[in-house]
């Protein structure tokens, strides 16, 4: 995969990578996931209506500076004071568009991503609780089953490493789309259907409306 293949903006690039390979390999090893589902945010600069449910909506600040590089670089935040969440930075350099990776299927370091979501659980959690469509099933389990944190990895270039990123792995049968989850107000509605996801796949988290998101 090449830098052009982010220079689009995140709503037209979310659906395509859907089946991609993504990975990250560190000194634990190496773990590689496909992705199975994945949401567009659209910042400052973008085209399109306004998105207020982005984290890069109004202005460019220390927290968000990576949605403003060039394409293909990481873009990784604290959510909610408990797990990082990793976003592919989409357009061109100075406008503020990115794909959220929501979930992924684990196809290497099946058992190094087991450890690392292991180790965010209680001391004394039975490892049979955590079964295998759920080790990178959601942003925050997803960054931590790949190893990913914020001071680490945001803003670094995804085409080198440490991190893999490999074109998508066969075309979906289907491909499914509707509103962002966990999003509040009009942006987590049907007026934004940005999620893409690949239906069926097990390893697609549950949809969960946002405070005060408007039902179809």
């Amino acid at each position: 995969m090449d830098r052009q293949f982010f220079a689009a903006d995140a709503v037209e690039v979310a659906p395509r990578l859907l089946g991609a390979v993504l990975g990250l390999s560190s000194p634990e090893g190496t773990v590689r996931l496909r992705i199975t589902e994945v949401e567009a945010y659209m910042g400052l600069g973008s085209s399109g209506r306004y998105d207020p449910g982005s984290h890069s909506k109004d202005r460019k600040t220390p927290r968000n500076a990576s949605m403003f590089l060039d394409p293909g670089h990481a873009y990784v935040y604290f959510s909610y004071g408990m797990h990082f969440a990793l976003n592919l930075v989409c357009s061109p350099a100075g406008i503020a568009s990115g794909v959220l990776v929501r979930s992924g299927e684990i196809i290497e370091g099946l058992q190094l991503a087991r450890e690392r979501r292991l180790h965010k659980r209680p001391e004394g959690t039975n490892p049979a609780t955590l079964v295998e469509r759920d080790l990178a099933r959601g942003p925050g389990n997803l960054a931590t089953a790949l190893g990913i944190t914020r001071p680490q990895h945001d803003g670094l270039d995804l085409l080198a490493a440490p991190f893999i990123v490999e074109e998508p792995i066969g075309v979906p049968d289907a491909i499914a789309c509707g509103p962002r989850v966990g999003v509040a107000g009009i942006a987590g509605g049907p007026e934004f259907p940005w999620r893409f996801w690949i239906p069926g796949n097990r390893t697609v988290s549950a949809f969960k409306p946002g405070r005060n998101a408007p039902r179809a």
